[in-house]
């Protein structure tokens, strides 16, 4: 469980709320079923209409990336592309291809399954960059749907806003029918706005950032590949990776860099 996203919301509900009452107003004017309906239905209506049903599908997963979070074990990752460094300078490349077999990350096993086959070292780079940008579009993909959540949800508080100015508007020779109208009007705007800021742009945000953290482990991993095929120490292995994860340098060829690739 990521603690930060379930703090920030809870927070940010609590500081709304906190300062609505504080102000004097009662928890109940909030509680606007009509409101909730035209601004979360219309919401969930216009994002199922944007994206096909593949794409929604992946819904679940987007949300279980902003809400929890493993930690990834960056150090054990260094040590073991050193380790397999050491033993391709000591036995050869080939020497890898049993650990690189079983090793349990997808990305650094067809890395190093390339480096053993004799693959050119342009190729091997221009292989993993298509695993790069595929990572990279997943991620964007899954921010996409509560970016546009994001968008849809004022609007349609504004709609619940203008439906309720107009029953307003006709219920003036009804004076005990303009308290609930107004308040319809005006709560919708607010659960639009809230909706957005509090709860689709920031869990957005949190995938993005889940899937730069992504992305730079990926590209830490394929330095490394390309350091073993190169066959640098595993000293220099090490200096470069741990630099690398660190954020302190860029990596030495220009592989990280979302391009077109021409077939």
């Amino acid at each position: 469980m990521d603690i930060t996203t379930v703090i920030g919301i809870i927070v940010g509900l609590a500081a709304l709320v906190g300062g609505f009452i504080w102000e004097g107003g009662e928890l109940s004017g909030l509680m606007q079923l009509t409101a909730a309906c035209i601004v979360f239905g219309g919401t969930l209506a216009a994002v199922l209409v944007s994206f096909p049903l593949a794409k929604l599908k992946t819904v679940p997963r987007a949300l279980a990336l902003a809400f929890t979070y493993k930690n990834p074990n960056l150090s054990g990752l260094i040590d073991d592309i050193v380790s397999m460094s050491h033993t391709a300078r000591r036995e050869g490349v080939l020497a890898l291809e049993k650990k690189a077999a079983e090793y349990h990350d997808p990305f650094l096993r067809e890395g190093i399954q390339l480096v053993v086959d004799g693959t050119d070292r342009a190729m091997v780079e221009q292989i993993m960059e298509y695993d790069l940008q595929a990572t990279n579009a997943k991620y964007e993909d899954y921010a996409k749907i509560f970016e546009s959540a994001g968008g849809y949800a004022p609007t349609m508080g504004i709609i619940g806003t203008v439906m309720g100015l107009i029953h307003v508007l006709g219920s003036l020779t009804e004076p005990t029918a303009l308290g609930p109208s107004i308040a319809l009007a005006f709560t919708a705007t607010l659960y639009g706005v809230a909706s957005a800021n509090l709860l689709f742009l920031p869990i957005a945000s949190k995938i993005k950032s889940r899937g730069e953290d992504e992305i730079r482990r990926m590209e830490m991993m394929l330095e490394g590949i390309v350091s073993i095929q190169n066959g640098d120490h595993p000293i220099l292995v090490r200096r470069k990776l741990e630099s690398f994860a660190a954020g302190t340098v860029a990596p030495s060829q220009p592989v990280v860099e979302f391009k077109e690739i021409e077939l």
